[in-house]
């Protein structure tokens, strides 16, 4: 809930891809999902919504199955806000939305905000504060990335309540240390009694441990553009995926399948180990995701389950064939084999570099990565079906 004045419920139908959508953003909400999956249509159904300098409707605007009409509403602390639009025809507008600013990708590399004659209350405030500096001394103007950057930060810092923020893509023309802090301000923003929606593919911009902030987002035949949003990690789980994720290990919400594994030895030898096999996992858009040892996988695991993320585990057994692990690693390989299932896991006897040939301990990652990238020998037989299933569960 984002209180009296954020969208609660959202329902948007007949609107480009967004066939009939429904979802529930909280006070910050990103809309996560591959180009082409509706996540702009959805922002910009929600700026027709509230903002009356929206551009006309037009016939390409509505989906084969809207029965010529756009129809967007929203709860807003118990009351209801509603939009009927048809081409050529004066919007239908019931209830009173709360102030809107959008910015579009789009304009991101040369304006910031989305042209609007009717802005009032907060979001005319912020307005002005997004507007790009003046050419300073050195004749250079600041960018409108940058100055987004600055208004949001102005914006936190003013005190400013009751705005709905749309983004396209905040991640554009920013270096990934300012992307990071832009992060954090939104975050601010939306504490302080606003509500920010976004669509990113940048990992800076994805909380694993506050799944519930995430919308993904698919298109899907026939039905057109869909909503699932997770539910929350457990307490005990939240500040543990907090301290263990990282943006590199945050591109997995991006991801189609994902491969988890323990360490950086096989993070690092996995993307030759496809291309021994004339494969590309960036191509296929699958991510090697290292979780830092085996006793973290089975987190790793919960939350691809959480978001419908295929994936599947390799792990070392910790122990040759016909010998108990021992107890420690036991429990671990259970737990793994529970959550992930034996479909989806593969074990390593006794571990990853006696399969893949590397003798010794010193200097594994070197070794690795010098051996599979020169095509020294062939590709074990257990890291091959691991590549094989992972496209097969990325083509699923």
């Amino acid at each position: 809930m984002t209180g009296s004045f954020g969208l609660d419920r959202v329902r948007i139908r007949g609107f480009r891809s967004a066939r009939d959508v429904s979802f529930e953003p909280g006070a910050l909400c990103a809309l996560v999902g591959e180009p082409g999956s509706g996540k702009s249509n959805l922002l910009a159904a929600l700026w027709r919504l509230m903002s009356v300098s929206a551009p006309p409707l037009v016939q390409g605007d509505l989906s084969a199955q809207g029965e010529g009409r756009l129809l967007v509403e929203a709860s807003i602390g118990g009351r209801t806000v509603t939009l009927e639009e048809r081409p050529s025809r004066a919007p239908l507008r019931q209830g009173e939305p709360p102030p809107v600013l959008f910015l579009p990708a789009a304009l991101r590399s040369d304006e910031v905000v989305a042209s609007a004659t009717s802005l009032h209350g907060s979001a005319a405030r912020v307005l002005a504060l997004l507007s790009p500096g003046p050419v300073s001394a050195g004749g250079s103007a600041a960018t409108p990335a940058l100055a987004l950057l600055a208004g949001v930060d102005a914006s936190c810092a003013s005190g400013i309540v009751g705005l709905v923020l749309l983004v396209e893509e905040p991640e554009l023309y920013l270096r990934p240390q300012a992307q990071r802090y832009l992060y954090r301000l939104l975050r601010e923003l939306a504490a302080r009694g606003n509500q920010v929606l976004y669509s990113t593919h940048a990992p800076a911009f994805l909380n694993v441990a506050r799944l519930e902030d995430l919308a993904l987002v698919e298109h899907r035949l026939p039905g057109g553009t869909t909503v699932f949003q997770p539910q929350p990690l457990p307490a005990d789980e939240s500040f543990r995926a907090l301290s263990e994720f990282d943006a590199e290990r945050s591109e997995l919400f991006l991801a189609r399948a994902v491969v988890l594994v323990e360490g950086r030895t096989e993070k690092l030898v996995f993307p030759f180990v496809f291309r021994a096999l004339g494969y590309d996992p960036d191509r296929e858009a699958i991510s090697i995701v290292e979780c830092g040892g085996k006793p973290n996988i089975p987190l790793f695991a919960r939350i691809c389950d959480a978001v419908g993320l295929p994936y599947l585990v390799v792990h070392d057994r910790d122990a040759p064939p016909g010998r108990d692990p021992i107890q420690a690693e036991a429990v671990v390989n259970a737990e793994i084999a529970v959550v992930a299932g034996p479909d989806r896991t593969i074990v390593l006897e006794p571990d990853f570099e006696a399969v893949a040939g590397l003798a010794g301990h010193s200097h594994k990652p070197e070794r690795a990565w010098r051996s599979f990238a020169a095509g020294e020998r062939p590709v074990p037989a257990q890291l091959v079906r691991a590549v094989e299933l992972a496209l097969q569960l990325r083509a699923a």
